[in-house]
């Protein structure tokens, strides 16, 4: 099955209400929890001050759980939908005080660098969950982790992989999105097609000098992008 892009960015209000409004939680729990496997298997615990990018963090879900997660570093969820970064905020806004080290920024990963994000230091974390798929131009993406990291940095991405035939992508969306709302069925659908397999991420990798990264399958319909990244 070719690949067919969708839309790099959801500014549409209802598309945005959707996906700020779904309950994701059990599926960016796991995705915490694997960024806390992977530090845990690796011997690292990321030191008081240490920056963490969630790049393409939409309406702030995941970017929540890490600044929870590790209360000591500061988190920067990025996004290029100025829509998702206003629902991102007013999220937020309700969680504070609770929640004191995490902030957002509107910028494109095509011209995003570390001097945007008004730090002295590089990532020491940078993570995507579901970013991947949506970029016409898979390299903008490695592009900005090698502008955003430090040496050393841990990478941790997650996408869908695209299923093999169209009788798969059936399946995947009576399994998973049978009873959720249209624009999320018809989103989920268009992502599918839209992702790319593990052999095109491991390519992409190669040509973008991140050899070091491993990627591998998860489950029915993930793969993951992970390791150290030796290059800035």
């Amino acid at each position: 099955m070719q690949r067919v892009p969708e839309p790099e960015l959801m500014r549409s209000v209802p598309q945005v209400s959707a996906y700020s409004d779904a309950n994701f939680t059990e599926g960016d729990q796991s995705f915490v929890d694997h960024i806390v496997d992977f530090l845990n298997h690796s011997n690292i615990s990321l030191l008081p001050g240490s920056l963490i990018l969630d790049l393409g963090c939409g309406p702030g879900n995941i970017s929540e759980l890490l600044a929870s997660r590790w209360p000591q570093s500061d988190v920067i969820g990025i996004d290029g939908s100025s829509a998702m970064i206003n629902k991102a905020n007013t999220r937020l806004l309700a969680l504070k005080p609770a929640i004191q080290n995490l902030s957002y920024i509107i910028a494109n990963l095509k011209t995003i660098n570390i001097d945007l994000i008004d730090k002295d230091k590089g990532a020491s974390l940078i993570v995507s969950n579901s970013l991947l798929h949506h970029l016409h131009n898979p390299h903008d993406l490695w592009l900005a982790v090698q502008n955003l990291a430090i040496p050393g940095s841990f990478m941790f991405h997650r996408d869908l992989r695209r299923p093999f035939d169209e009788l798969e992508v059936d399946a995947l969306c009576e399994r998973y999105v049978k009873n959720a709302p249209p624009i999320l069925k018809r989103d989920y659908r268009a992502s599918l097609f839209a992702s790319f397999r593990v052999d095109e991420v491991r390519l992409q990798l190669r040509k973008s000098g991140l050899s070091s990264l491993s990627v591998v399958e998860i489950g029915d319909r993930y793969l993951e992008v992970l390791g150290r990244c030796h290059s800035r």
